[in-house]
């Protein structure tokens, strides 16, 4: 059987991205009313450096919302920085209302989810983006 060259409606290409983004272990599952502030102290303990060896990527989220602002992560071949505000150049931003990232942080909204329904916007490289669950398990 010889493979084809399906066309894919843009509705499943979503789904097939979407899919990519769990972002659903960021912070500790016993916190489950948090900050957002509280989500990205929660990813500084789950840092796997080795699997951000050979990573240069720069993560930036936009939350909008009471609680909201600006965070920054630049993963550089094995470590990582993390702030509040904006980061020059970034490989990939995802941005999201602050009780929806601490929702999805928690598992208590899947980022496919919110992607599919345009509660997640993800702009940039999607290869780096899927890259985040990795090194921030």
């Amino acid at each position: 059987m010889q493979p084809s060259n399906r066309y894919l409606p843009p509705a499943i290409v979503v789904i097939i991205m979407a899919s990519c983004f769990g972002m659903a272990s960021a912070a500790p599952k016993e916190h489950l009313e948090s900050t957002p502030q509280q989500v990205f102290d929660g990813m500084r303990q789950s840092f796997q450096a080795n699997k951000a060896k050979g990573v240069h990527a720069r993560y930036q989220w936009e939350l909008s919302g009471p609680q909201g602002g600006q965070w920054w992560i630049d993963v550089n071949d094995g470590t990582y920085k993390m702030g509040k505000g904006k980061i020059d150049n970034p490989s990939v931003t995802f941005i999201t209302s602050d009780a929806d990232w601490v929702a999805m942080s928690n598992g208590k909204l899947k980022g496919t989810w919110a992607f599919m329904t345009g509660r997640l916007k993800v702009r940039g490289s999607q290869a780096v983006a899927r890259k985040l669950n990795e090194i921030f398990p």
